[in-house]
């Protein structure tokens, strides 16, 4: 159960009938209608949960699980992570990356290793990678071609342009 990916959060109970408002952390919003089943984190432990039905209502995703008939049966997996396993990821087009790939790659600059990423931030322009540095400095970089030289998610490696400015986050 290792391969298992976040894809959404569980925000409300949606109605009476036992289904849950989620919150999307995929680019793939449609993903949800085709789903037939996925993880939810209970107690420490990913337990299987079937898909029975999947709504848009006003532009937010709402899932009704088998078995779950009530706002009783589904008020404790509100608040609970959403996963999907390996299998049924989306596959992603050449040079897009999942951010599971991108946490913890070691990032060179002029072939010099200058730490890792530790977060990516998602804004609308751009994502952001937040890079802590070998002195524990949090360095902010747009993820963008401008930036970027490669990305080898096998051996987690990014590698910048030579001639890219680094913006520290304690900057003013």
């Amino acid at each position: 159960m290792n391969d298992l990916f976040l894809i959404a959060e569980i925000k409300a109970v949606y109605g009476s009938n036992g289904s849950v408002l989620i919150e999307s952390f995929s680019d793939f919003p449609e993903r949800f209608f085709k789903l037939e089943s996925v993880f939810i984190d209970l107690f420490g432990n990913k337990k299987e949960f079937f898909v029975e039905s999947v709504n848009e209502t006003g532009g937010r995703i709402t899932l009704k699980f088998k078995n779950f008939d009530s706002a009783e049966d589904v008020k404790i997996l509100v608040g609970k992570k959403v996963f999907v396993s390996k299998e049924k990821s989306v596959k992603l087009s050449d040079n897009t990356f999942y951010i599971h790939d991108l946490l913890n790659s070691d990032v060179f600059w002029n072939s010099n290793l200058i730490g890792q990423v530790t977060d990516v931030l998602r804004y609308p322009a751009n994502d952001v990678y937040e890079i802590t540095d070998n002195d524990g400095k949090k360095i902010l970089l747009p993820a963008v071609k401008d930036y970027i030289a490669s990305f080898d998610p096998v051996n987690k490696r990014l590698e910048l342009v030579t001639d890219c400015d680094l913006l520290y986050d304690d900057e003013n």
